[in-house]
């Protein structure tokens, strides 16, 4: 099955839609901060997300998918954006990672998908810029392209996403509301021995007569199932739902005797959008507050996880360029907020990430996958039940 013939889930094949319909807000978890109007990373205007979802039994089990990011949207694909990456550990893969390092900027668009599809889901971002933007194509493109585990429940050496399906979460891209839990690149990812994916939210930061968005988009496969913390309680270690991921031998039994499946395995892939001018480094400084938010809920970053961040402006549109050409100016000059009023961006990040790994496991459903393999959602009762005196 992909994108249309999943029509009947409201989460398969689209970007607007939130999945159950409920989010961590709607179970009484409270949150600091000013959402923006869809709590989502589309809240930072231009900006648009696609997915693509891939849940079929034959000829291999597939339980995974593509979720594409475009930062000033489709039309403007190839148009370049100042950026910085974070890493907390480095055990994953985010392609185009050293030009950002070298320049501060990025100019093609973001995709996230399961680790082994890195390849197809690069060729096929390739594809499509050619098609839709030939003269940035024809040059060089250096197409991100992030990635977190999902063998658990999907087949992942099967090959099942291919570069037709980046291709189509691309042209999905829209803004609006976004589907979150089992959708595009999270459909068969795990969160702290729960059912996770993908989880977005968005803060509104006011500085004087200026207000500003900052969003974050994250791709939720980390953390185990003692460690989860919703607002401070753990509700984790207390969870009735069972935790097979965590507890039977499945991993033994394929890898060989005395493998065992180490909790908090996994990774998170966490993109922060802004439409506030920022210099590449303050980017940077963005993508370094990530880790706090995840914290909040609880994540001691395990070795065996690939915790890796981008962070981009939207702002000083035409700046930024790297061009082949001997005409134009030589000197750029861009619009930056100054260093010691920054402090309320960091704080936006770090709450917005928190929510978004709260939304993903709230929208996220139980699901079997591959040979059995079962992932159960945390449980709304629960959550209900811990803030219900709140």
């Amino acid at each position: 099955m992909f994108n249309d013939s999943l029509a009947e889930d409201p989460i398969a094949d689209s970007a607007s839609g939130s999945g159950t319909g409920v989010r961590a807000r709607g179970l009484g978890v409270p949150f600091d901060g000013e959402p923006g109007p869809w709590n989502a990373i589309t809240d930072v205007p231009g900006l648009e997300i696609g997915f693509t979802t891939l849940v079929e039994d034959a000829p291999a089990v597939a339980r995974t998918g593509v979720t594409a990011i475009l930062p000033r949207g489709r039309a403007k694909a190839g148009s370049p954006c100042a950026a910085g990456v974070a890493v907390l550990n480095g055990n994953g893969e985010l392609t185009g990672r050293s030009w950002i390092e070298e320049s501060g900027q990025l100019q093609a668009p973001i995709a996230i998908t399961n680790s082994h599809a890195v390849g197809a889901v690069h060729s096929g971002i390739d594809r499509w810029m050619a098609e839709h933007h030939p003269s940035s194509a024809a040059a060089w493109m250096l197409p991100v392209v992030g990635e977190t585990w999902d063998g658990y429940l999907n087949s992942i050496n099967a090959d099942t996403v291919q570069p037709r399906h980046a291709v189509s979460a691309l042209d999905a891209a829209a803004s609006g509301p976004v589907a979150e839990g089992n959708v595009g690149g999270g459909t068969g990812m795990n969160c702290y021995g729960f059912k996770g994916g993908t989880g977005t939210a968005s803060r509104t930061v006011r500085l004087g007569d200026e207000t500003w968005t900052v969003g974050v988009l994250l791709q939720a496969n980390f953390g185990s199932r003692a460690e989860l913390r919703v607002a401070g309680r753990p509700l984790g270690r207390v969870s009735q739902a069972p935790n097979p991921m965590e507890t039977s031998d499945w991993f033994a039994q394929e890898a060989g005797a005395g493998a065992r499946a180490v909790p908090g395995a996994g990774s998170v892939i966490v993109v922060v959008a802004t439409d506030a001018p920022l210099l590449p480094d303050q980017c940077r400084a963005l993508a370094r507050r990530v880790p706090l938010g995840l914290a909040r809920t609880g994540t001691t970053g395990s070795h065996f996880s690939g915790d890796i961040f981008l962070a981009f402006s939207t702002a000083n549109e035409g700046a930024l360029g790297s061009r082949m050409a001997g005409t134009g100016s030589a000197v750029e000059s861009l619009s930056h907020i100054a260093w010691g009023r920054i402090d309320p961006f960091y704080a936006a990040v770090v709450e917005a990430t928190e929510e978004a790994v709260l939304n993903s496991l709230v929208a996220a459903r139980d699901t079997v996958g591959r040979d059995g393999h079962t992932s159960f959602a945390l449980p709304h009762e629960e959550v209900r039940a811990a803030f219900a005196d709140s």
